[in-house]
């Protein structure tokens, strides 16, 4: 108690104060050290999801944190795999919609067929949504389906349709939109593509629900796809004789989508095939009696004793009739959608450079010898084919950016095999934290602990030794007589950490200046040693 009197008001709050402050400092180390590390759960989540979550984790007893207004929440890295499985199980997070489980716990015996058309209908455009929801930059989605009942004594059936509304980041491709109506109407039955609108949160239409308009982006992403390619292989064949940067490529193809249906018939007349043959014969002969008649050749007896006649007139006649079939071709062509009917091409090669004497680039424009290859190169990339006139044009300009010549400067001798990451200086930091710490604690705590430890056995040591018996005051008055002798020799390198230290032995003097004098004397007479 005396000595924490002594030190003063001042002092004592200064100790105080340092004291929780190091207090305060060890303990926010030690619970960041020791705290879980926090990982995202799910992200993007509505607001009935993230509420569902946050009462299951609650019943759990397991400790989260909230982000972006309840659209992101964190758990601890060691539970995140386990805790999204029992969340699954659960039917969690749910997408916003009611999907199939609105079933689970309907009573099927007390729901009239109206109710269960409608809840069939909410399911089906809620698992529709979660799916869409599935696709690369898809926020969120809302499916609207109209699905016509057929009317009474009506040979029509009325098609279903269907609108969805999306949320996304960025801008979705046309492969995308296409693939989300093809999606749709594959789930609806009786749904077709062209009967699926898609509009974006700004209220932009992405897909109007048309036939042309189908044909039409089909057909530009296929040219897209064509000239890409093409432009690509031109790119590689070139940079790779002008140098990587040195050239550029810009390709157009002119496409016909139109399909063409040709049917011919052709007709050899030397491929004669004998079908059918026929062959009639008639003969036919006659015997006439020059046209006489007399009562002798009409009495009875007088024809047989006649002598038989030659017929006179004989006549024969041969009928013969032959089929052929005349050999036919019949050839039936159909040409799809997206011939090329044109291929021009513009190519953009920058010149050659070297250095001269004084180490400086110089411009040289290439000569037509090789423009000529690189024309021949690119003709055979694209499949040049001059009766579709097709075109391609290689050009020789300087580009306005000249060529970049890296200048790396890599560290030579002993810097040069340090090559520190991010891990190894964040261990460094830690290192160094960790040591300056050290060193606050021996400074502040243990070396003045030891300092007293040492100057109360001093003390001791001289009562048993036959030192005239000092009070209280006195022992403390030679104590810290005897350290500030000692740390007078030091006094160069610590003059203001022991200033304070030679002020205070002056006012104990002051104090008792009996027993200061009685101490100094017992220092004159003590032994020199050598």
């Amino acid at each position: 108690m005396d000595f924490l009197k002594s030190l003063g008001a001042a002092r004592l709050t200064a100790m105080l104060a340092v004291t929780a402050a190091l207090i305060g400092f060890f303990g926010f180390v030690i619970m960041r050290v020791t705290a879980p590390q926090m990982t995202t759960l799910f992200t993007d989540l509505s607001m009935e999801d993230s509420s569902s979550i946050i009462k299951d984790l609650e019943r759990q007893g397991i400790a989260f944190e909230i982000r972006n207004e309840g659209s992101v929440i964190l758990v601890p890295k060691d539970k995140v795999t386990r805790l999204r499985m029992k969340l699954a199980e659960g039917g969690l997070p749910k997408g916003g919609g009611v999907g199939y489980e609105i079933f689970d716990k309907s009573d099927a015996l007390g729901t009239t067929s109206f109710v269960q058309n409608i809840n069939h209908l909410r399911a089906l455009e809620g698992e529709l949504a979660r799916t869409i929801r599935a696709i690369d930059r898809v926020q969120a989605a809302r499916v609207h389906l109209v699905l016509p009942e057929r009317p009474l004594f009506s040979r029509e059936t009325p098609e279903p349709s269907a609108s969805i509304v999306v949320r996304v980041r960025g801008a979705l491709e046309p492969a995308q939109i296409r693939a989300i109506r093809h999606l749709v109407a594959s789930a609806v039955n009786g749904l077709k593509p062209q009967r699926v609108s898609i509009v974006d949160e700004a209220g932009q239409l992405l897909a109007d629900g048309t036939q042309t308009d189908i044909d039409q982006q089909v057909g530009d992403e296929r040219r897209n796809s064509f000239e890409k390619r093409m432009r690509k292989q031109v790119e590689d064949i070139v940079s790779s004789v002008v140098g990587s940067g040195r050239a550029r490529v810009q390709l157009s193809a002119d496409f016909d989508f139109n399909r063409v249906t040709q049917t011919s018939d052709r007709y050899d007349p030397e491929g004669r095939v004998l079908r059918s043959s026929q062959t009639r014969e008639e003969q036919s002969a006659t015997n006439e009696s020059n046209g006489q008649v007399t009562v002798n050749n009409e009495l009875p007896g007088n024809q047989q004793n006649q002598p038989p006649q030659q017929p006179r007139d004989q006549s024969k006649k041969t009928e013969e009739t032959n089929n052929y079939e005349i050999s036919r071709t019949t050839k039936t062509e159909v040409t799809e959608a997206g011939r090329v009917n044109r291929i021009s091409v513009a190519v953009l090669v920058d010149g050659a450079y070297s250095k001269n004497e004084k180490g400086e680039l110089v411009y040289k424009e290439r000569t037509k010898e090789e423009l000529d290859r690189i024309a021949a190169l690119v003709r055979s990339a694209i499949g040049f084919d001059q009766k579709r006139g097709d075109q391609v044009e290689v050009v020789n300009l300087k580009f306005a950016d000249g060529p970049v010549v890296p200048q790396i400067s890599e560290p030579t001798g002993f810097l040069g095999m340090l090559h520190f990451t991010k891990d190894d200086v964040m261990y460094v930091i830690e290192l160094a934290v960790m040591m300056l710490l050290g060193i606050v604690v021996v400074f502040m705590v243990v070396r003045p602990l030891v300092k007293k430890i040492i100057s109360t056995e001093e003390a001791a040591a001289a009562h048993n030794s036959g030192v005239p018996a000092l009070t209280d005051e006195t022992a403390q008055a030679q104590a810290h007589a005897q350290q500030t002798a000692t740390m007078i020799d030091v006094a160069q390198v610590q003059g203001q950490v022991h200033a304070q230290s030679v002020h205070r032995v002056g006012e104990l003097a002051d104090r008792n200046p009996g027993e200061a004098a009685s101490i100094i004397r017992q220092w004159l007479a003590e032994p020199q040693q050598n």
